[in-house]
């Protein structure tokens, strides 16, 4: 069922729409209906398109989204740390990753003044 569209001139957002609603409401233009039930039928015939009517659509939807290389299956790899209860063990590797480590430095009172005379501006 058709619906009839009264502007208000109050609400216009625009110039335009201010001019349009002083049209209608002085009866110069007539005012545009919305038939909202018409509209929602003809978008569903618009919402699914013929190929996807057919079989065909559903191939090419998988051809377009088909990986171009295959993958592997990932292979999954089981670890288990074997207790030894030797204390030398975990020191040696604690002195690993320690030594390791190049972001430890020392700091002292002339690096931070130097670091502060950079950071200030000339």
């Amino acid at each position: 069922m058709p619906e009839e569209i009264k502007p208000n001139v109050t609400e216009a957002s625009t110039e335009d729409a201010k001019l349009a609603a002083e049209e209608i409401a002085s009866g110069e233009a007539k005012a545009p209906s919305v038939d909202m039930e018409a509209d929602y039928q003809a978008a569903q015939q618009f919402s699914v398109s013929e190929v996807d009517r057919t079989g065909e659509g559903a191939k090419a939807a998988q051809d377009a989204t088909a990986p171009e290389y295959q993958m592997p299956e990932p292979e999954e790899k089981k670890t288990e740390a074997q207790p030894t209860g030797d204390p030398a063990d975990f020191q040696a590797m604690a002195q690993e990753i320690g030594s390791s480590n190049q972001a430890v430095t020392n700091v002292s009172d002339d690096l931070v003044q130097e670091a502060l005379k950079k950071g200030q501006s000339k």
